[in-house]
């Protein structure tokens, strides 16, 4: 049913990606897929990765770990943006069709009241994303 799962990742905060990276795998085994990992950051030095480069190494060996993990098929796909916080949305949009994901894995956060302001990711890609979007609390 599903070949290419597209499971976006914050590489800074790994712990709180349990349940949607575990969720991703099941999946994958269960459907012969490809995990894809893919994370989106900024040009300039951060708190993971001091250059684009340096990212999309962790980034890979991230994607390596996890299918060692769990005994999957992985890839990763990593972004450059100027500005993640405003390019996350549409870069994530952007990545389903660039590696044909056919299914995306997201965790979501927990609401609170800046939700009734402005959407959370996990809303946006789901209304947005031409595939299946499953978003994990």
């Amino acid at each position: 049913m599903f070949q290419r799962i597209m499971v976006p990742v914050d590489l800074a905060h790994e712990k709180r990606l349990e349940k949607s990276l575990g969720l991703a795998a099941d999946l994958a085994r269960q459907y012969g897929a490809t995990v894809i990992y893919v994370a989106i950051s900024a040009a300039t030095p951060g708190s993971v990765a001091h250059t684009p480069g340096e990212f999309a190494d962790k980034l890979s060996r991230f994607a390596t770990d996890q299918g060692k993990a769990h005994n999957i098929a992985t890839e990763s796909h990593a972004v450059t943006s100027h500005d993640p916080s405003i390019d996350l949305d549409p870069a994530l949009l952007k990545a389903v069709n660039e590696i044909k994901a056919d299914l995306v894995v997201m965790a979501s956060h927990v609401p609170n009241i800046t939700d009734y302001l402005w959407p959370s990711n996990g809303g946006t890609v789901a209304s947005h994303a031409p595939v299946s979007v499953m978003v994990v609390r």
